[in-house]
């Protein structure tokens, strides 16, 4: 009977989704806005708890609410517009965007290059390679953790200096490293182990991973970076220009 009523109506749990999609877009749950426990909801529409979680589910995939770690689920904030084809680095497009950018620094040290990484770069196993992860936040939402190797050979010392700034403006200013072409990979993901803890998420969360070279002009990579993104915190923005 259940199949059947589903079958007529479409599934229950839509119901409930877009009754809250329609309170986020009117304002009446603001960015930010925690929602009403999954109990409260569940009494709320005399859904089922599963029918309940169904729907958050949901509405976390289109990326209109976030979990918070044994907090609850929340409105996610707007995204930031990110264009993979501007070497802009984090801190001038969100500050751009009217948002206030933050980076923390998790490690930054030397280590022997695999051999995937001596591919991508060009040198032998085992050569050194600068490897940094960093946390980066927007409004003081954790919002992505990057994984970047650099050549010391392109900025030598690097791993010396306060990086919980831009890397772009480090590299730039204190070795004159301009980059000239990037090639950019972005694929979903799961933010899982320590990239989930980092971010306070639950592991499992949906994510964006976007994998950047940058090269200069004497086409040496600069930087190869891993960035895993929530999928809910960036709209991926590219203006193509036609030819007659």
């Amino acid at each position: 009977m259940q199949k059947a009523a589903e079958a007529g109506s479409g599934p229950h749990y839509l119901a409930l989704r877009d009754r809250l999609a329609e309170e986020i877009a009117c304002g009446a749950l603001g960015a930010g806005a925690r929602l009403p426990s999954e109990r409260r909801l569940q009494l709320g529409s005399g859904a089922a708890r599963g029918t309940v979680r169904e729907a958050l589910f949901q509405l976390e995939a289109e990326g209109l609410i976030y979990r918070r770690d044994r907090s609850g689920w929340y409105v996610s904030p707007p995204p930031v517009v990110y264009d993979p084809t501007r070497w802009a680095g984090f801190m001038t497009y969100v500050a751009e965007q009217g948002r206030v950018p933050t980076t923390e620094t998790l490690h930054q040290h030397t280590v022997a290059a695999a051999a995937v990484d001596a591919a991508v770069f060009g040198c032998a196993v085992g050569a050194p390679l600068y490897a940094l992860a960093r946390r980066r936040a927007i409004d003081g939402r954790p919002v992505l953790i990057e994984r970047i190797l650099v050549d010391p050979a392109i900025a030598p010392g690097l791993i010396d200096h306060d990086l919980d700034g831009s890397l772009t403006a480090v590299l730039t200013g204190r070795y004159g490293v301009r980059v000239v072409r990037n090639h950019v990979e972005m694929r979903p993901c799961a933010l899982i182990k320590d990239i989930a803890q980092a971010l306070g998420v639950a592991s499992g969360t949906p994510g964006l991973l976007v994998v950047r070279r940058s090269y200069d002009a004497a086409d040496r990579i600069v930087e190869y970076d891993h960035e895993y993104w929530r999928h809910d915190a960036i709209r991926v923005l590219v203006e193509v220009r036609t030819r007659d």
